[in-house]
């Protein structure tokens, strides 16, 4: 064969597979730049903007919370951080780390201390971790060179200026302006006014899409800080700027939207009464346990209410906490420690927490005994003290007899002989109550009130729900049935348990706002006012834009919400009103619960006339079977005392609840008249001041 000739087809063979291997490689790219230009350009057309463009959203300014006098309760106040931009550092090594050993020397941060490994990136948070500033600096440099870091936050302002002095010695280190919430009344109207917090995860895509920034903007916890956060949050600004590579912004891309500032709102509290009301129940509780050498009564309420308009003017909830703690984070050892007081400070015991109300409970039954004819007002009912039912869990069973007393009988040995609806009321006498809402033998025939009826009068004047207060957590209470019995406690209804139903004590629980609510249905004459905070909300210059008006949920003697029942205790489907003159009896039964009844000791020389009524409910709870307190037939008890005044043209209504206090006469009845005194001498302070001339 000739050399030449297979020379010449060897290259030929050659010269084709390399055409073939370079029309397959252009044949690749060619597709690979088919599919990345016209098949997916779009798509990384839309990546490759998203990877220069970035949407900032500019910080807005919260709202600011007042009283009724324009107290501030929440404010913001400037929090300065120091930062440093890993760009900015010098390029010199011997420089930076001199930079950082006198910055270490000024804001007490080490200059270098633990590791930068994947898992203390991870959980990276700036003024939260324990790293030195070269490990912050190194986080920063390799996620956001061109971003500020925070070394140390919440300096004082003469660091801040020293730093801020410091600007051309130390480049790449600044100081970063940021609004923290400031609490001025601090644990005295925490419980009102609550507390801010991170956004939580379940709600960031909520946040998020609003144009608020995770793990930088807060939101209300607790308080109104929770329930009006859309009102104070206003709206953050927005900047879409052109970035490089490194994060270093180039220019804006659209004019820049200002953030919008939140509007302010102003309460309802007066802040002078809400002293007043916390002086009066804690000095009282200090005065008691000092009387008895012990600590038992550490805890209570004082709510204070215009019974006319439902504005609470003073709202106690004691023990509470410091939320000037929770300003700039959430301490987890401080909040931990919130969490596990058995005192529960955290709670709003006026909304959140059910007690048995006892005797302060009467005013429902007063209502539905004489609305119902179970009795006349001046039908006399005996009390010898004790009385022996016949306890029956079906009506066709013989029973067991069981002892019921008067509060009186424990102490004297016996009862208020015969007692008429005025002396019933003003007496608080039990026996009184038990003959006449579970009725007795021929005395009280037909079973008197009895609990379906005892029921629809407890609600129509505020228990059994929510009375709907512009504040978050409020409960329910609890006003029992058969069938609720029967369904949570798997259990018949007995004839007890209608008995000790009317006097508050039982299945009964309500919250120290319903106890309010009730009398001051009684002081209004029967319309049940909607209980409200919110006084109105001002934008952010100050002008009001929008006023809470007073609601009236129900009149009673107008409005026929009270149902109608059978002999079996089944629903007619009928309704009716409450007639005028029960609730006007009912309201002189409370003044003479002031004048000769249960507290006529301590409003004996009050000027100012005055109504209410005292409670004293017995409990058994887990705090006090703890204590081995839960004697059979001697528990302990709460103390209650709600009132109102003046008694003709009323203007305030007060409810003081004692844990553990007993006698609501003795301890809880004081913490009420010294606030309604205080709200009288402050009346005549602000007209004084008024008439003055100012200067």
């Amino acid at each position: 064969m000739n050399p030449e000739n297979s020379r010449r087809h060897f290259d030929g063979w050659r010269l084709m597979l390399f055409y073939a291997i370079v029309l397959a490689i252009f044949a690749f790219y060619g597709l690979r730049l088919f599919t990345l230009q016209i098949l997916r350009g779009a798509q990384y057309t839309a990546r490759a903007e998203d990877n220069r463009t970035v949407t900032i959203h500019t910080q807005t300014t919260r709202g600011l919370i007042y009283d009724r006098n324009n107290i501030v309760l929440a404010r913001n106040v400037p929090s300065y951080n120091i930062t440093i931009t890993p760009a900015y550092l010098p390029d010199d090594e011997g420089a930076i780390q001199n930079i950082y050993r006198q910055l270490s020397a000024l804001i007490g941060v080490p200059v270098s201390k633990g590791t930068t490994d994947e898992a203390t990136v991870k959980n990276f948070v700036p003024c939260v971790s324990d790293l030195g500033i070269v490990q912050v600096v190194e986080i920063a440099d390799s996620l956001a060179p061109y971003s500020p870091v925070q070394i140390k936050c919440n300096v004082d302002e003469n660091t801040a200026m020293i730093v801020r002095t410091k600007t051309s010695d130390w480049p790449g280190v600044g100081v970063e302006v940021q609004p923290v919430r400031d609490y001025p009344t601090g644990s005295l109207t925490a419980a009102v006014v609550g507390f801010l917090g991170p956004i939580p995860a379940s709600l960031a895509s909520q946040m998020e899409a609003q144009g608020f920034v995770t793990n930088r903007d807060k939101i209300g916890y607790a308080g109104i800080e929770d329930q009006m956060n859309q009102v104070l949050m206003g709206k953050n600004g927005e900047r879409e700027v052109e970035v490089d590579v490194a994060g270093q912004e180039i220019r804006d891309l659209k004019p820049p939207v200002a953030p919008v500032p939140g509007d302010s709102v102003r309460l309802t509290i007066d802040t002078r009464l809400q002293l007043a009301a916390q002086t009066a129940l804690v000095n009282e509780m200090n005065y008691w346990n000092n009387y008895f050498n012990n600590n038992d009564m550490t805890n209570g309420v004082v709510i204070a209410m215009n019974p006319k308009t439902g504005e609470i003017l003073a709202m106690v909830s004691y023990p509470s906490y410091e939320n000037n703690r929770m300003a700039r984070f959430i301490p987890a050892y401080y909040y931990d420690q919130l969490e596990n007081d058995p005192l529960k400070p955290l709670l709003n015991h006026a909304i959140s927490a059910q007690y048995p109300p006892g005797s302060a409970f009467k005013l429902a039954p007063s209502l539905g005994i004489l609305n119902e004819g179970v009795v006349t007002p001046d039908q006399k009912i005996d009390d010898p003290g004790k009385i022996t039912v016949m306890q029956r869990f079906l009506n066709n069973e013989v029973g067991v007899p069981q002892d019921y007393v008067c509060w009186i009988y424990k102490s004297t040995g016996h009862g208020h002989g015969l007692v008429d609806f005025l002396t019933g009321i003003a007496q608080s006498c039990d026996v009184y109550y038990y003959k006449v809402g579970g009725g007795y033998q021929n005395e009280v025939p037909n079973g008197g009130l009895g609990i379906y009826r005892l029921g629809t009068y407890a609600k129509a004047i505020g228990y059994g729900s929510p009375v709907g207060i512009d504040l978050p957590g409020e409960v329910g209470g609890l006003i029992p049935d058969p069938k609720w019995k029967r369904i949570n406690k798997g259990e018949d209804w007995a004839t007890g348990d209608t008995y000790i139903a009317t006097i508050g004590q039982g299945y009964v629980l309500s919250t120290p706002l319903q106890v309010l609510v009730s009398a001051a249905t009684i002081a209004d004459d029967g319309k049940v006012i909607q209980p409200h905070i919110v006084k109105d909300i001002l934008d952010p210059q100050g002008h009001v834009i929008q006023t809470v008006q007073p609601k009236v949920i129900r009149d009673i003697t107008k409005d026929p919400v009270i149902q109608v029942f059978d002999q079996y205790g089944n629903p007619t489907g009928q309704t009716k009103t409450v007639a005028p003159w029960v609730v006007n009896l009912v309201k002189e039964g409370m003044r003479k619960v002031v004048v000769d009844g249960t507290a006529m000791a301590e409003f004996k020389n009050e000027t100012i006339p005055t109504a209410g009524k005292t409670g004293t409910a017995e409990y058994c709870d887990d705090i006090a079977n703890s204590r081995n307190l839960c004697a059979p037939g001697n528990w302990p008890a709460h103390a209650w005392y709600v009132g109102f005044a003046p008694y003709d043209n009323p203007e305030i209504a007060v409810v003081a609840f004692v844990y553990h206090g007993d006698e609501g006469a003795t301890v809880a009845a004081p913490i009420v008249h010294q606030v309604i005194r205080a709200y009288f001498n402050l009346k005549t302070i602000d007209a004084e001041n008024a008439a003055s001339p100012q200067p």
